[in-house]
């Protein structure tokens, strides 16, 4: 969407006509959850972090600046979201391990082996941290330049380079790692 169209539809809600902002959540709607799966790697966590999302930019569209772009800037308020997802998830995964280990050996064999394999791309995604995966999405799936991902995450050109080589770099080690293993027992993950 161009600028002035944003432009418009914001000065609209800031004049107080807030359907308005119905048409803002539509156009970013689908790039918001896609960003947010692939930080999170869940529908319903996605879906908190998204709603999250244009709750407060809907809260502080007034401090918006007109002069930058909005889509990096709800991408920033996304990025936000999405850590403090992760947060809480670590929360509950310690909380959820210590709970474990107290349990009869029967039962925490049972819980460690669900019987389902990630997808390779999931597998890769959740390898890297939270600031890679940002990193690897915008640039892979929104064609972000390193000072555009830097806005996002309020950090320099160059260090958002940094994370976009270190995270290419892992994927690639873990591409190398996953063929090896298919070519020693012919399974992919």
């Amino acid at each position: 969407m161009n600028s002035t169209r944003e432009n418009e539809l914001i000065a609209a809600c800031l004049r107080g006509e807030w359907e308005e902002f119905r048409k803002i959540v539509d156009i970013y709607k689908a790039q918001v959850m896609a960003l947010a799966m692939n930080v999170l790697g869940n529908r319903e966590d996605a879906e908190d972090a998204c709603q999250d999302t244009f709750i407060q930019s809907y809260r502080n569209l007034g401090r918006f600046d007109s002069q930058k772009s909005f889509k990096n800037w709800i991408f920033t308020i996304l990025y936000r979201r999405c850590l403090d997802q992760l947060k809480k998830r670590r929360r509950f995964e310690r909380a959820f391990h210590k709970a474990k280990h107290e349990l009869p050996c029967e039962i925490r064999a049972e819980m460690s082996n669900p019987g389902r394999r990630k997808a390779l791309s999931r597998e890769m995604l959740n390898r890297l941290s939270p600031k890679e995966r940002i990193v690897v999405t915008l640039w892979a799936n929104e064609g972000f330049t390193a000072a555009e991902i830097s806005e996002v995450l309020h950090c320099s050109a160059s260090t958002a380079r940094v994370y976009l080589f270190n995270a290419r770099k892992k994927i690639k080690s873990l591409l190398e790692k996953n063929h090896d293993a298919f070519k020693n027992d012919g399974s992919f993950i």
